[in-house]
């Protein structure tokens, strides 16, 4: 009997749809910014395969949407915006860190970057847990929400608020996280020794020295103290008054069913991890796409020198006229084109090859064969395009994780960083020239990566739909997720089984010295009534 193409193409058809949930119901609490940019890649991958999604997003939203094709958004009332949704804020705050950086490696300069990094999240986290208490208290919104019957939440934790309300409406959980509002996410789910898993902020290698292993103590510690202080006491409120005592918001981020985790391990250190973590590093990457007639002029007008990319992501572009001189002057001396996203006024210092646009493709770009360097401020999102097609990094970090996104990518070959508080034209045009030396390895390295980050039996947004849709055809993953979260912390490091066995060996010890003790006794006098008789 003879196979039918059109037989077999059906019934492939149907394997395909038995793997989906049939077009779920799905309710988002995204995060702004550049967060935003990748939780919208995984709306619009599940909204073309047939789910619906909701989105909830504040008033004062920055990138999020009110009307979308993808999704239907419900938009909640905020006098106070975020300060990641105020571009007057994050302009301020880059210019303190900036201040910050000069003073580097003083005690000074220690406290104040704490200090200043403190004081922001401090803020958005109570703006935050102030917004989720009005959703709790819009009865009729909660109302609405729960006779939606949603198959599944999805949130970024970095602000845990969504965290609250999808445990608030009983809804299997997915994350798609790299930070919690305590650091690095696997600090909350998974074993993290810190002898070498190194600490957001301590900008250390997983191959750590006695002096790099206090600091990343100092540094664990120190975010310890801004869980306590700082990030958790605003949801602590909200926990004690909608979900009663004994529950609080790292309780509720460790009951998560899948976490969608932003990293891969072509770029992030080895480390302990969890079965419910699934790494999905790298998928905002694709394909490049054609660029605009104008722009893909220029790219080739460059020759055989190509093209420098230069970006500082989504929520900075600013540096101010003197470091954009400096940065431009650098950029004139060389024989490559650049293409300069800029934000502010136009340095004097441009050169004839440089041009400045106020938004560009940024992964078409990437991907196209004429770019040889991609200038970035170390933001995770950029780094996977650049890792997704093999160019080389020349790093500016600014703020947050910046540091230690280098450090990793240093640490494999594939970037160099500039200080950006003593950047001047002499140290920026040597950073370029060293990086852009095809004598030097680092082209080279970074394919090696793209290499491996592409050497997977499924690629990362496909795993990330396809757990998405698990969670949701199996109503959670209860059988992934340890309970370990249950335990006191005394027991979770088996304190009382040392304390039990110290206690057990003193009193074993014990007991032997005793007995040696009476023994000895016993013969001493034994020997002496031998001796009175004799």
């Amino acid at each position: 009997m003879e196979s039918s193409p059109g037989l077999a193409f059906i019934l492939l058809i149907l394997a395909t749809l038995s793997l989906t949930c049939g077009g779920g119901k799905v309710l988002v609490y995204p995060i702004d910014g550049s967060h935003w940019i990748n939780m919208k890649i995984l709306v619009e991958s599940l909204h073309s395969r047939g789910h619906e999604i909701t989105v909830i997003r504040s008033s004062t939203s920055w990138y999020v949407s009110e009307i979308s094709s993808c999704y239907t958004s419900i938009t909640i009332k905020q006098e106070q915006s975020q300060n990641i949704e105020d571009q007057t804020f994050m302009a301020s705050f880059l210019k303190r860190s900036i201040d910050i950086r000069r003073r580097r490696g003083s005690l000074q300069g220690f406290l104040d970057f704490y200090q200043n990094l403190f004081q922001m999240i401090g803020e958005n986290q109570r703006v935050v847990a102030n917004l989720f208490s009005s959703i709790f208290e819009n009865k009729t919104l909660i109302k609405e929400l729960r006779e939606s019957q949603y198959d599944l939440f999805l949130t970024d934790p970095v602000f845990p608020g969504g965290v609250l309300l999808g445990h608030y409406l009983k809804l299997p959980m997915v994350f798609n996280v790299r930070w919690t509002f305590i650091g690095e996410a696997h600090f909350v789910i998974a074993p993290s020794p810190l002898s070498f898993v190194p600490e957001v902020f301590s900008q250390n290698h997983h191959k750590m020295d006695f002096f790099q292993r206090v600091n990343n103590i100092i540094s664990h510690m120190i975010l310890v103290y801004m869980y306590y202080f700082v990030s958790n006491p605003p949801y602590q409120a909200v926990c004690d008054r909608y979900f009663g005592p004994g529950v609080d918001a790292i309780s509720l981020m460790q009951k998560a069913d899948i976490w969608l985790m932003r990293t891969d391990f072509t770029f992030e250190f080895p480390r302990p991890t969890m079965p419910n973590v699934v790494y999905i590093g790298g998928f905002q990457g694709k394909p490049s796409k054609p660029l605009p007639p104008d722009l893909e002029e220029f790219m080739q007008s460059s020759g055989e020198h190509g093209v420098v990319l230069m970006t500082l992501g989504t929520l900075l572009g600013d540096l101010g006229p003197e470091l954009s001189d400096a940065i431009a002057s650098a950029f004139a001396k060389l024989p490559q084109k650049v293409v300069w996203r800029h934000v502010g006024e136009r340095p004097s210092s441009l050169g004839n090859n440089t041009m400045l646009v106020k938004w560009l493709p940024q992964n078409d770009i990437l991907g196209h064969p004429k770019t040889k360097l991609f200038i970035s401020h170390g933001g995770t999102n950029g780094l996977y395009e650049a890792i997704y097609h093999g160019v080389p990094v020349l790093g500016i970090p600014l703020i947050f994780d910046q540091d230690d996104n280098f450090v990793r990518l240093k640490a494999r070959g594939a970037a160099e960083t500039v200080e950006i508080s003593t950047l001047n034209v002499e140290s920026m045009t040597k950073a370029l020239k060293n990086i852009l030396n095809p004598e030097k390895p680092y082209t080279q390295n970074m394919r090696k990566l793209s290499q491996l980050l592409h050497d997977k039996p499924m690629k990362p947004l496909d795993s990330a739909v396809f757990w998405i849709e698990y969670v949701m055809r199996n109503k959670g993953a209860a059988h992934l997720r340890t309970e370990s979260y249950k335990l006191p912390w005394y027991v979770y490091h088996c304190l009382d089984v040392m304390v039990f066995s110290l206690v057990g060996g003193l009193l074993i010890v014990s007991l032997i010295w005793i007995s040696c003790r009476l023994l000895i006794r016993l013969m001493m006098r034994m020997n002496m009534r031998k001796s009175k008789k004799e």
